[in-house]
C-alpha cells in the first residue's frame, strides 16, 4: 500500500508559526486561518474541520478529539471522547452478540470532535468556530477530489460499506468505488457545518442537528439518546508527563492510552537501550513495546470508573520489571488481519503562541459503518472498544467513555515546547511516537527524517495484535533478522504504508526555528510562515 508517488515528507520551516496535517487541503486551511489573524489553535480546528469532510474514513464530526494545548506558560490535555449510551446494557448485548459488536448501531458513542472544537476555539484562538469550520463547508457542499488514502479504504471496505445505504450512495455510486481524484459531494454535511457555524456545538448538544442524529440512529437500533448528547462535556485536565534526558514528555490521562509512551519511554533510559529501533537492540524495544502494550489491555479505562494505577506503572520498578520479561523469548501468534484506517493527526506550533497536537478520529475505517441521511455525519464506533466481561477494567457500562488510544503528544525544554507529535496508528500510537522521539530527541533527526524512517510495529494498529511485527520493506535485513531470531513473526509491508501510521511532527531548533513535517504515507503536507 504505498502512499503517493513522491516518498519524501513535506516540509515547512518558519520563525513564526509551522502546521503539519496529512491532507494539503487541511494544511491550506490551517495557513490560510494564521493569514486571517488567527492563532495555532484556530488553525488546527480549521484543519481537523477540513478533515472531517475529505478523509472521511479516518475522521469526522461523527468522532471523537483529543488534544494538548501549551498555552501562557500552561499545558492543558483536551478530552473530546463521548460516553456510550446511558440504556446500553452489556447483559442485553451479550446475549444477543456475544461480544461487543465491532461495527453497527450499538458501536457508537457520543461523538465529542464538535463540542471539543468549541472548547478550543473559545478558551484559545482568536477566530470564530464559524471561521474555522468555513473552509470545510466550502468543501462539503462545492466536494473535495476523493483523495488516495480514501479511494483505497473504499475498496478494502467495500462489502461493508455496501451493507449502509446512505454511505453506499455516496462512496459507491451506481456500485463503483469512488476514485481517487473524483469530486466527495456531501451537501447534508454542509448543512450540518453551516448550522454548527451559526448556533455552535449546541445544535449537536441537544439542538435540532443533534435529535436529527438520534432519531437516524435509533432507526436502527441504537439506545442513544438526545439526553446522552445533551449530558456531554469535553474535559480539560492536567497532562501526564515523564521526565526523559533533558526533556518533559506529556500525553494525556486515561481514558487515553498515553500512558503506555511514558513505560517505553522510562524502559528505554533505565535500561540504557540503543534509542533507535533500527538499532541493536530492536528486539528488546519489540519486547517492551509489546509488554506495555499488555498494560494497556489490563487496565486502561475510563478514570470516572476504574481506577488505572498510573504511578505503578510509570514505576522505576515497574519498568526494571519489563525489562526483565523483554529479555524472554515471546510466542509465535497467528498472521495479523489487514490493518484499517482509523486516525488523522494535526500539529501545530507558533513562536508567539499556542502549541497545539490534535488526535481526531473514527476508530475504524469509516466508523460504525452507519452515514446518517439526514445530517450526513458518519458516526465513530469507538463504543466497540468495550469489553463485555464484567471482571475487565474497561467493561461497558452505560454512560461510561470507552478506552481510547488518541494520545497527542508535546515534549517541553525548560518550560517551554519543543515538539508536537500526532499520528494514526490505532493501538500502535505509542509505537509510533516512541519511534519518532527517539528519532528526534536522542539522535537529533530532524522532522522529516523522523516521520520518514522505516517502520516497524508489533500488533500492527490492531487491538489486542499480539507479537506479531508488520515491518516495512524498508527495514534494514539485519533488523529483521534480529526480530527473527528473536521469535517475533515478522510480515513484510510495503516501502510507504499506511498500516505502519501517519504521523505529523512539529519541532523547534535550537536556532528558534520551527519545522514541520508531514508523513509521505499519507496525502497531506506542512506550512510554515
Amino acid at each position: 500500500m504505498v502512499t503517493g508517488e513522491d516518498q519524501r515528507p513535506t516540509l515547512g520551516r518558519g520563525k513564526r508559526f509551522a502546521v503539519a496535517t496529512p491532507h494539503t487541503a487541511a494544511t491550506e486551511a490551517a495557513f490560510a486561518a494564521f493569514r486571517a489573524g488567527g492563532n495555532s489553535v484556530d488553525a488546527a480546528v480549521a484543519a481537523s474541520a477540513v478533515l472531517a469532510v475529505v478523509y472521511p474514513h479516518m475522521c469526522g464530526i461523527g468522532g471523537d478529539l483529543f488534544a494538548l494545548v501549551h498555552h501562557g506558560g500552561t499545558t492543558v490535555a483536551v478530552n473530546g471522547s463521548g460516553a456510550s449510551a446511558a440504556a446500553l446494557e452489556p447483559e442485553s448485548i451479550r446475549r444477543e452478540y456475544g461480544a461487543m459488536p465491532t461495527h453497527g448501531p450499538h458501536s457508537v458513542s457520543v461523538p465529542g470532535t464538535v463540542a471539543a472544537w468549541g472548547e478550543l476555539v473559545a478558551r484559545y484562538g482568536r477566530l470564530s468556530l464559524a471561521a474555522a469550520v468555513e473552509p470545510a463547508i466550502r468543501l462539503a457542499q462545492d466536494g473535495a477530489p476523493v483523495a488516495a488514502s480514501v479511494a483505497r479504504s473504499i475498496v478494502k471496505n467495500r462489502e461493508r460499506l455496501a451493507q449502509d445505504p446512505s454511505i453506499s450512495r455516496m462512496m459507491l455510486p451506481d456500485g463503483n468505488a469512488l476514485a481517487e481524484g473524483k469530486p466527495l459531494v456531501q451537501p447534508a454535511l454542509a448543512s450540518t457545518l453551516s448550522a454548527v457555524a451559526s448556533g455552535g456545538p449546541g445544535v449537536i448538544y441537544g439542538g435540532e442537528v443533534g435529535k436529527h442524529l438520534v432519531a437516524g440512529l435509533a432507526s436502527q437500533g441504537s439506545r442513544l439518546t438526545i439526553s446522552d448528547l445533551r449530558k456531554h462535556v469535553t474535559e480539560l485536565t492536567k497532562p501526564l508527563a515523564t521526565h526523559y534526558r533533558d526533556f518533559d514528555v506529556l500525553v494525556p490521562p486515561p481514558n487515553s492510552q498515553g500512558f503506555v509512551l511514558l513505560e517505553i519511554l522510562g524502559c528505554v533510559e533505565r535500561g540504557r537501550l540503543t534509542p533507535d529501533h533500527l538499532g541493536a537492540d530492536a528486539a528488546v524495544l519489540a519486547r517492551v513495546f509489546m509488554l506495555a502494550a499488555k498494560d494497556r489491555d489490563l487496565f486502561l479505562a475510563d478514570p470516572r470508573y476504574s481506577r488505572v494505577p498510573i504511578d505503578d506503572l510509570l514505576s522505576s520498578r515497574h519498568s526494571l520489571e519489563l525489562l526483565r520479561h523483554a529479555e524472554q523469548p515471546v510466542g509465535v501468534d497467528k498472521p495479523l488481519r489487514q490493518a484499517s484506517g482509523d486516525t488523522v493527526g494535526i500539529v501545530a506550533a507558533e513562536e508567539q503562541g499556542p502549541w497545539v497536537a490534535i488526535n481526531h478520529s473514527l476508530y475504524d475505517a469509516f466508523g460504525s459503518g452507519i452515514l446518517e441521511p439526514s445530517t450526513g455525519i458518519i458516526c465513530h464506533n469507538r463504543g466497540s472498544y468495550f469489553s463485555l466481561t464484567a471482571s475487565e477494567p474497561n467493561v461497558l457500562v452505560g454512560g461510561k467513555r470507552p478506552a481510547h488510544t488518541l494520545m497527542p503528544v508535546m515534549v517541553m525544554k525548560d518550560g517551554k515546547p519543543v515538539v508536537a507529535s500526532a499520528t494514526m496508528g490505532g493501538s500502535a500510537h505509542s509505537q509510533i511516537h516512541a519511534e519518532l522521539l527517539l528519532a528526534v530527541l536522542d539522535r537529533g533527526l530532524g522532522p522529516g527524517d523522523a516521520v520518514s524512517l522505516p517502520r516497524w510495529l508489533v500488533g500492527g494498529m490492531q487491538r489486542n495484535g499480539g507479537s506479531a511485527i508488520v515491518a516495512e520493506n524498508r527495514v534494514p535485513g539485519d533488523v529483521i533478522e534480529r526480530l527473527a531470531g528473536a521469535s517475533f513473526e515478522v510480515q513484510t509491508l510495503a516501502d510507504f504504508d499506511e498500516q505502519v501510521g501517519h504521523a505529523q511532527m512539529a519541532v523547534r531548533g535550537a536556532d528558534g526555528w520551527l519545522s514541520a513535517a508531514s508523513d509521505p504515507r499519507a496525502d497531506g503536507s506542512a506550512a510554515a510562515g
